[in-house]
C-alpha cells in the first residue's frame, strides 16, 4: 500500500482503549510500534488478522528492540472489551469511533463504511517506515512486517 505518511512523522492521537483508559500514541514515543486498523470486531477476515497479531505477540516483544502493538477500529470500548476476551488478545484495542485517527494516517474506506485493514511500522521517532494493506492476507502481511523490521532494525533502509 502506498500512503501518504511514508517517511513522515506518524499523527499523535489518544483514544479510549478496551481497558477503559486513554491511550496515545507518544505514549510509546522511544519505542517501535505497529498501529495496525481494522474493520469491525468479530468479522472473520479482522478476526483472523487479529489473531494473526495475537500468535506473533511473543515475537515482536522477544525483538530487539521489542515492537509495541495497536490494534484500532470504530467499534465501541464494550464491543473491544468483549472481542479482546473472547480472542485473549495482549495488545490494546483502542475505539476510532469517527474515524478521525483512521483519516489522520490515510487509512481509506472499505466497502464505503469501515477502514480498510491497514498497518504501520513506526519508529522510536514517530517516524511511519513502513505501510501496507492486508486485506485478505493478514499472516502473509505480519511476516512483511517482521521482516520489514528486521531490515530496519539492522541499519538497512526501507525502499
Amino acid at each position: 500500500m502506498t500512503n501518504q505518511l511514508s517517511g513522515e512523522k506518524a499523527p499523535d492521537f489518544t483514544l479510549p482503549s478496551s481497558k477503559g483508559e486513554t491511550v496515545s500514541l507518544s505514549d510509546f514515543d522511544g519505542k517501535w510500534k505497529v498501529v495496525f486498523f481494522y474493520a469491525k470486531d468479530g468479522s472473520p477476515t479482522c478476526k483472523r488478522g487479529c489473531l494473526t497479531f495475537k500468535e506473533q505477540f511473543d515475537l515482536f516483544q522477544s525483538l530487539t528492540p521489542p515492537v509495541e502493538v495497536i490494534g484500532i477500529s470504530q467499534d465501541s470500548i464494550e464491543d473491544h472489551r468483549r472481542f479482546k476476551e473472547d480472542l485473549d488478545l495482549p495488545f490494546a484495542l483502542l475505539s476510532d469511533p469517527d474515524r478521525e485517527v483512521a483519516e489522520a494516517f490515510g487509512v481509506p474506506l472499505f466497502l464505503g463504511r469501515f477502514p480498510a485493514k491497514s498497518s504501520f511500522l513506526i519508529g522510536p521517532d514517530r517516524t511511519v517506515h513502513y505501510c501496507y494493506d492486508w486485506l485478505f492476507r493478514p499472516r502473509r502481511h505480519v511476516a512483511r512486517i517482521l521482516d520489514a523490521f528486521s531490515e530496519l532494525s539492522s541499519g538497512g533502509s526501507m525502499k
